[in-house]
């Protein structure tokens, strides 16, 4: 019986890991709240962003286990499916043009974010082009540790830039006048039971085969996509009722916020004017392409910015649910981003990086 119990692969989380997955839960709850009654935009998700992440800063042990980061990402996907139409899948014929411009924009962001870190910080090429690639954390991190590169400075420039553009990108866009301070209802109705039946079980087996495939965000993806065919179709009416969404939202700002409960105060105080300087440039060359497809194409501002904002997909698609901006235009280009970051960032490191005979030296 010993010999049986100990080959099986599940185990019990400990009572301290999930007293902090409570502590972590009811504080992204609490900032989500205060936020969302105050009428700020993006509340639920911004909220519960900040005060997980300055609980996780004074030393709170905060976490979202797997098992409900895969939830939050399905019911994500489940939501933003559920928006979709006739009429925001008329508007696929306008994206080769604007993922085009992203993959430039992509680029340039890199390379001029990179530079700023080599002349104005001194980091050495790899580590400034890892840290400098919008997007792909868990690629970079792979390649980071293969090249031997600056792992911590890496990780406080990608969390930073994410950090502040999930807080400050719904207050820039309500106070420019181009997305509702809050949000409308995403959905009239709420769904049947026996419609959420099918949009559950749809959405889980469309996630476990894209996860199979070894596809970017299977859990959001695979759930989006389930979603969308069915309403698209025309075979459910409805969404997940708002109280459910409104979980979603907080658990993914909660999932962001805990970043900081990996990284010491001395780590991230020592790289906080690189995070902060990257973020600019990377926000400067943003602005010029968001400007481009502004002035050239129909689409919306608003949907161009938070498309092309050089954030974590999962963080943007969540503000594009809770500010009521198309997701299929902003889920295309992030995934694009992804791929390319996914595809060059190992080329750009194996040519302009140091070479692999210096790291294993």
């Amino acid at each position: 019986m010993k010999q049986i119990t100990a080959s099986l692969p599940f185990e019990w989380p400990s009572r301290a890991k999930v007293l902090g997955t409570a502590e972590t839960l009811v504080i992204g709850a609490g900032g989500g709240l205060i936020f969302l009654v105050a009428g700020l935009p993006g509340g639920l998700i911004s909220g519960s962003m900040i005060a997980v992440g300055i609980a996780a800063i004074a030393g709170r042990q905060l976490a979202v286990p797997p098992i409900l980061t895969q939830t939050v990402l399905v019911l994500l996907g489940i939501s933003l499916g559920s928006v979709v139409s006739r009429h925001l899948i008329q508007q696929v014929s306008a994206y080769p043009l604007t993922i085009g411009l992203l993959a430039l924009a992509t680029f340039c962001s890199t390379f001029g974010s990179s530079y700023y870190l080599q002349r104005v910080h001194g980091w050495d090429r790899t580590s400034a082009f890892l840290a400098g690639s919008p997007g792909a954390l868990s690629q970079i991190t792979i390649l980071a540790v293969e090249r031997g590169a600056d792992l911590p400075g890496i990780a406080v420039v990608q969390t930073m830039r994410v950090i502040i553009l999930t807080a400050a990108l719904p207050m820039v866009l309500a106070v420019a006048g181009v997305a509702p301070s809050v949000a409308p209802s995403l959905t009239t109705t709420t769904a049947s039971p026996l419609d959420l039946v099918e949009l559950i079980f749809a959405s889980l087996a469309a996630s476990l085969v894209l996860r199979l495939i070894k596809f970017p965000a299977s859990w959001m993806f695979g759930a989006m996509i389930a979603s969308s065919l069915l309403h698209g179709a025309g075979w459910v009416e409805g969404g997940l009722p708002n109280w459910v969404r409104g979980v979603a939202l907080v658990g993914i700002g909660a999932l962001i916020g805990s970043r900081f409960a990996r990284m010491r105060i001395k780590t991230l105080a020592g790289h906080i004017n690189a995070a902060l300087g990257s973020f600019a440039v990377a926000i400067a060359v943003s602005a010029i392409f968001v400007g481009i497809v502004a002035l050239t194409t129909q689409v919306k501002f608003s949907d161009v910015v938070v498309a092309f904002a050089p954030g974590a997909m999962d963080a943007m698609l969540a503000l594009a649910l809770t500010l009521h901006i198309d997701p299929i235009f902003v889920g295309a280009h992030h995934l694009s981003r992804f791929v390319f970051v996914t595809i060059a960032t190992p080329g750009i490191v194996h040519l302009f990086g140091r070479t692999q005979d210096d790291v294993d030296d």
